[in-house]
């Protein structure tokens, strides 16, 4: 039997277009702090940056995976990348604290909606027999952002930084004219009115477990890196990414032709392990080791669980399904930076990393124990 086509004409374009969406936000998660201090802002303060941004897209993502299913893709997509466009262009012409952090807050909110649209018109051009393989691909424009943002935003400083994210999110807003969109269903009106799917909580409540330890080692792997005067920590993010870039498309084919398990299991042997690792680590050395063995793993641990969370919803609810994986995935990053803040202040942050490595076995448990129950679901 012939594969269906992967390289679609639309798939290509929405997968650029993520690049460029990707790239021009993740410039500002390590621009900012700098810049925030110079204009005077506190530590505390600084902590907020993370926060504030998780909470704006917690609160906009299930209400854009509602309009997404309603009312079609491209109106959608297009009103979060002008205000992707018009918050990132605020940064330049609001240089003022309190005004900045309302500005982040918009900005997160805007980047709920169209990373929401960009992943829902993904899935649209994706056929069920390759979704995994296929969003492997997909994905790997967010691990080469990721790679490459973080350096390029401390090398540039911030002004500099506000004008090429300008410049990626003007590419992606003309790159958005240039597709065709899914038509939004008319049919059962009351059925869209939830805006999260049921579906998808469960593979979203899992990826959670994974990416608390994401948010702590976001927020804390450089302060820790600090204290055993570990210089140059910004490559284990380089690491980490080029790790899920080799790694994630094959185990999309794995896990469609495996299963779910197939990148649940090396997500929940090799995460932990990182972490484990990581908070004996003493060298630069080790501290990339961590990075490629926890990339590897929250990579595999990704793809399957994505998959779980779309392919089985109907094809008018896949916005609603988006909106509550990346639900998932952006509160365990916000509760794991709170959570990692209080465990650090008792057990330091060696002993934080450690104890994170119970929440990735937690989600195996979680997994292995809902598969039983569902008879039929293979682990």
């Amino acid at each position: 039997m012939n594969k269906s086509k992967l390289w679609t004409w639309n798939f290509t374009i929405i997968t650029i277009t993520n690049l460029f969406m990707f790239f021009a936000f993740q410039l500002f998660p390590s621009a900012l702090p700098p810049y925030l201090k110079s204009l005077g802002a506190s530590d505390h303060l600084l902590g907020w940056l993370q926060g504030i941004m998780t909470i704006a897209t917690l609160l906009i993502r299930p209400f854009a995976g509602l309009a997404l299913d309603r009312y079609g893709r491209k109106g959608i997509f297009i009103t979060g990348l002008v205000g992707m466009l018009l918050t990132t262009a605020a940064y330049r012409f609001f240089p003022v604290i309190g005004i900045i952090f309302i500005i982040r807050f918009v900005h997160g909110m805007m980047w709920g909606v169209s990373n929401t649209a960009c992943s829902t018109i993904a899935t649209d051009n994706i056929e069920k027999s390759r979704f995994a393989e296929s969003m492997g691909y997909f994905s790997l424009a967010s691990s080469v952002a990721m790679a490459v943002a973080p350096a390029v935003a401390l090398s540039l400083g911030m002004q500099n930084n506000i004008l090429l994210a300008l410049a990626f999110l003007s590419v992606a807003f003309i790159l958005a004219f240039l597709m065709k969109y899914q038509k939004p269903q008319t049919e059962q009106p009351k059925k869209r009115m939830v805006p999260y799917a049921k579906e998808s909580i469960l593979p979203s409540a899992i990826m959670l477990l994974f990416t608390i330890t994401y948010g702590a080692i976001l927020t804390f792997i450089a302060l820790y890196a600090a204290q055993k005067s570990i210089e140059g920590v910004g490559l284990f993010f380089t690491v980490y990414a080029v790790a899920m870039l080799v790694t994630r498309p094959l185990f999309g084919k794995l896990i469609d032709n495996k299963g779910f398990g197939a990148g649940i299991w090396p997500g929940v042997i090799l995460v932990p392990a990182a972490l484990i690792l990581l908070s004996v680590s003493n060298s630069l050395v080790l501290f990339l080791i961590c990075g490629s063995i926890y990339g590897i793993g929250i990579g595999a641990a990704q793809a399957s669980l994505q998959t779980m969370a779309i392919v089985n919803v109907p094809k008018d609810r896949t916005g609603a399904a988006n909106a509550t994986f990346f639900t998932g995935f952006d509160g365990g990053i916000g509760t794991g930076a709170v959570l990692a803040g209080f465990i650090s202040t008792i057990f330091g942050y060696g002993g934080m990393f450690g104890f994170t490595a119970i929440f990735p076995v937690l989600a195996g448990i979680l997994y292995f124990v809902t598969s039983r129950l569902k008879r039929g679901q293979s682990v």
